[in-house]
């Protein structure tokens, strides 16, 4: 069995305009301070990160490795969550996302697909520079308004939506290939992909590509109302990557999972800082440990409470607590059982 490499941070929720936030080194040097091995690093915060320069000069990215190495920190994986969540924008979410967005694809769906599959190529080329081997981003939706089927789904539109959805990927799945990446979608409610069912069809509909892989959040899962640990044992050998993030669903007679429009903090299913909430977690590094999962332990933060600095400390403890370092041999070696081949035989009854 492998040993989960950690702790290290998602620093997407951190970046800001004051410092030690406001620049790669500087940010990067806070999260050390703080226990941290290793960032994952946002590609769309040009603050802290350059992805067009990225994805022409390996001599910046090899300089971006350096600054984490002198802190004595690893870059993990790069992320393109917003850009990915434009791949496949419904007309529907058009408005909402130009935020996601350059000016000069707002209000253009097709604007947008165009210059986010544009960022997700550069990206792999990035990623290929640095020799990360895993990269998390969001699958898009162009099902999501359907998710609940009233009124009552067309026949065909499920397959036709993952289908368009596999033609926009699959393009990008084989960029990633060729710099033997993994491209890592985060299971989560808003997209496609969002359980264990969707990302099945999304995988047959890419015809099994080797490189269309899982971010593990088991947050996202438990405020489904899912077997979050079943899920490891059922997809472990497509999960690739681990969000360490807590979350708690407290369903009533008043609202449950939908959360009725309420703000966060009034839901029933919530984020919460690690060790807040409800999730397993020994349980999940359990499971990941027996299935030998080779990646990191990456704490994103996201709580409608706590102060993030306080998060971000706490969960780099938190991680450090959770990690299990395999035994080298089985816990009943003393009792001596060697093989012994004659001793088999006759044990089953051969003469």
């Amino acid at each position: 069995m492998k040993q989960i490499k950690g702790p290290a941070l998602f620093l997407a929720q951190f970046a800001g305009d004051e410092a030690p936030f406001n620049s790669l080194e500087t940010i990067v040097e806070w999260a050390a301070s703080i226990g941290y091995k290793g960032v994952q690093i946002p590609t769309w915060d040009g603050r802290i990160f350059d992805l067009e320069k990225a994805a022409s000069s390996k001599s910046y990215c090899d300089e971006v490795i350096a600054t984490c190495a002198k802190y004595g920190v690893e870059v993990t994986e790069l992320s393109t969550h917003l850009q990915g969540q434009l791949v496949a924008c419904h007309p529907a979410y058009d408005t909402l996302f130009n935020g996601f967005a350059p000016e000069k694809a707002h209000d253009s769906y097709e604007a947008k697909e165009k210059w986010a599959t544009e960022q997700l190529m550069m990206a792999a080329k990035a990623s290929g520079y640095m020799g990360l081997t895993a990269h998390v981003t969001f699958p898009g939706a162009l099902l999501w308004h359907t998710v609940y089927p009233w009124p009552q789904r067309p026949a065909g539109l499920v397959e036709e939506g993952f289908k368009e959805l596999a033609r926009r990927w699959r393009p990008i799945l084989d960029a990633f290939d060729e710099v033997g990446c993994d491209v890592c979608y985060e299971i989560h409610p808003g997209e496609d992909l969002h359980d264990g069912a969707s990302f099945e069809r999304f995988l047959k509909a890419v015809d099994n590509h080797p490189r269309a892989n899982i971010l593990y959040d088991p947050s996202h899962l438990i405020l489904q109302g899912m077997d979050y640990v079943d899920f490891i044992h059922i997809y472990h050998e497509r999960i690739k990557m681990f969000h360490v993030k807590d979350a708690e669903l407290n369903c009533d007679g008043r609202s449950g999972v939908y959360g009725g429009y309420q703000d966060w903090i009034d839901r029933p299913g919530r984020f919460r800082s690690l060790g807040d909430g409800q999730v397993d977690f020994k349980a999940i590094f359990s499971a990941l440990t027996q299935h030998d999962f080779d990646g990191w332990a990456v704490v994103e933060w996201e709580c409608c409470m706590k102060h993030p600095e306080d998060g971000a400390r706490e969960g780099a403890e938190f991680v450090n607590e959770h990690i299990i370092r395999p035994s080298e041999y089985s816990f009943d070696d003393f009792a001596g059982g060697g093989s012994d081949e004659d001793l088999n035989k006759k044990l089953i009854g051969i003469k």
